[in-house]
């Protein structure tokens, strides 16, 4: 089928990653003018999830962070702690809010166009890339994509665990909440699925939200998940009468398999670009600094596929040994959790799960954790072929 236009961009999928680039554009003056196509499938109108992260200062969209924290208790088995969060926030962004924001500034700027279709496939041309949805085809200079058109297939190198979770928006009659006191990981829980917790975020005296998280191979079935979060809502916040007002279900993937940055004129952008973290399944801030670099790249006139540097080899080790351990289960989840925590400061700790820590920072830190076990994870995670 031949081409129906030619943009300057496609944005094919519409969600996190492909409207944080688009916003990202749409700050760039001299990008103001580029012509650019966002094709989405569903229209955005439901809160379908939360992004919660930690940020220094002010951020891309602090205009709808529903709230913020600058402390945070971690609490396990054996360890419990009011943790001061300086010189981070801990924020919470409402996926509608996102959805409605990003829409808003998107329906306001005459160079974007919002078709409402599926991505079936796309490829090379000679002067760019093409996107075939269900319809049509359209033909850009550059392609960014965040459908995944195929699963990924994992060699026996490779890991794969499932950051799942349940998350219940709950309402109380009385008050029952510190609003400045959220929960950032609970693993006083059940660990007999394997690595769970709970956190819990605050956003009035009667209105939290509540969210049962595991990272397992598979998932629950529907009623582990709700009977897990009445257990935890029961015996740690102490409450019976309280009422659900929303839930929330999210799938993340947790692995060690190298998505491809893209190929040509194709960038991959989001989980299907490698933004999501390998061993903590967070992706948000990684997809602004992801968008952030890509719009510079496209302010100097350069290709926007980022190039992955030596730090970022390093911090993938540092996830494949991680993943290594728990899915061999060489040690539980919640304690690996609980020693980190417990032994290095805040700043030390975010700053390496941010992938923005020093060698000296994290040799620090690795040492915080049982050696032996580590070590030799992290020797046959070395010794493994290179993939990149």
């Amino acid at each position: 089928m031949p081409p129906k236009a030619k943009y300057d961009y496609i944005v094919a999928g519409g969600g996190c990653a492909g409207l944080s680039l688009i916003m990202h554009i749409l700050s760039a003056p001299s990008l103001k003018n580029r012509s650019i196509l966002l094709i989405e499938k569903d229209s955005k109108q439901n809160n379908d999830r939360t992004w919660c992260y930690w940020e220094k200062g002010p951020g891309f969209f602090d205009a709808i962070v529903h709230a913020n924290w600058k402390k945070a208790w971690f609490h396990s088995t054996d360890y419990s702690s009011l943790k001061t969060l300086d010189p981070y926030r801990y924020k919470m962004i409402r996926g509608l809010d996102f959805y409605r924001y990003c829409h808003e500034q998107i329906s306001a700027a005459s160079n974007v166009t919002v078709l409402r279709d599926a991505v079936v496939d796309m490829g090379q041309t000679s002067e760019g890339a093409f996107v075939q949805t269900t319809s049509d085809c359209f033909e850009a200079t550059y392609v960014f994509n965040s459908v995944q058109l195929q699963p990924p297939v994992l060699s026996g190198e490779q890991y794969m665990l499932l950051q799942h979770f349940k998350g219940w928006f709950i309402e109380t009659a009385t008050p029952a909440f510190k609003v400045d006191q959220p929960v950032l990981m609970d693993f006083r829980v059940n660990q007999h699925y394997g690595t769970t917790f709970v956190y819990v975020m605050p956003l009035s005296e009667r209105r939290a939200l509540v969210e049962y998280t595991l990272f397992t191979k598979s998932l629950l079935q529907d009623h582990e998940y709700e009977e897990g979060l009445q257990q935890y809502v029961s015996e740690q916040l102490k409450l019976s009468d309280y009422t659900v007002a929303e839930r929330e279900f999210g799938i993340i993937p947790m692995t060690n398999y190298r998505f491809s940055p893209g190929e040509g004129n194709i960038i991959q952008i989001g989980t299907m670009g490698g933004q999501t973290k390998p061993s903590s399944g967070y992706t948000f801030r990684f997809i602004q600094k992801h968008s952030t670099a890509i719009v510079q790249a496209l302010k100097d006139n350069q290709h926007p596929r980022v190039k992955r540097s030596k730090m970022d080899r390093r911090f993938f080790w540092y996830d494949s040994v991680l993943l290594h351990m728990l899915y061999k289960e060489k040690m539980a989840g919640s304690r690996i959790f609980s020693l980190l925590f417990k032994r290095n400061p805040i700043d030390r700790l975010f700053g390496f799960l941010d992938n923005e820590s020093s060698l000296l920072q994290e040799a620090i830190l690795l040492n915080t954790l049982p050696q032996w076990p580590f070590m030799k994870a992290g020797w046959e995670e070395l010794m493994k072929p290179d993939q990149d």
